[in-house]
């Protein structure tokens, strides 16, 4: 009588988690709010990176053959770059940044290039929104980064603004190693 109570609360159990993970799920769909996020994906600019200049690609050439050497394994290179792409402060790998012109075709607000002088395409990446200004508040955002298209020793950063859209922001970046 005793295995015959336990299974049957087993199965009340999930049969009641179930149910609340359905209801939750149907809620979630009927709710307005629910509805916008769903759909902020979709409203979003495609990622894409900007084409590679023949002037960029011979300085990451340039910033890889002129190396220190890759920090040990265990270390990080790390940057702080400024809204407007200046470099504000970076570990001794790191050579330069640079932000896209959203001027030009194919290029938009919020694009980055961060160039170090080794190799960083099987390097843990991570990047964050912020700034390195006495009271350190960013402004809200997000931020995406991947290693830089057809250029081993840099990485590409997009910044947007809360609602997806492109956007200039500050950011920290981190290259694990």
């Amino acid at each position: 009588m005793a295995t015959f109570l336990k299974r049957k609360a087993t199965v009340v159990a999930l049969a009641a988690l179930s149910l609340t993970l359905a209801g939750g799920g149907i809620a979630a769909a009927a709710h307005p709010a629910a509805k916008a996020e769903a759909g902020q994906p979709s409203a979003r600019q495609p990622g894409h990176q900007p084409p590679v200049t023949a002037a960029e690609s011979r300085a990451a050439k340039a910033a890889l053959n002129a190396t220190l050497a890759a920090p040990a394994p265990g270390l990080v290179a790390w940057a702080v770059v400024s809204s407007n792409g200046t470099l504000l402060q970076h570990s001794a790998n790191v050579v330069s940044a640079a932000k896209f012109s959203p001027s030009l075709p194919g290029q938009f607000a919020g694009q980055y290039q961060v160039t170090l002088d080794y190799d960083v395409r099987l390097k843990a990446l991570h990047a964050t929104i912020g700034t390195n200004d006495a009271a350190n508040v960013p402004p809200g955002g997000e931020v995406s980064v991947a290693p830089r298209y057809l250029t081993p020793n840099a990485v590409f950063v997009q910044t947007r603004n809360s609602s997806g859209g492109y956007a200039d922001r500050p950011f920290h970046l981190l290259i694990a190693n």
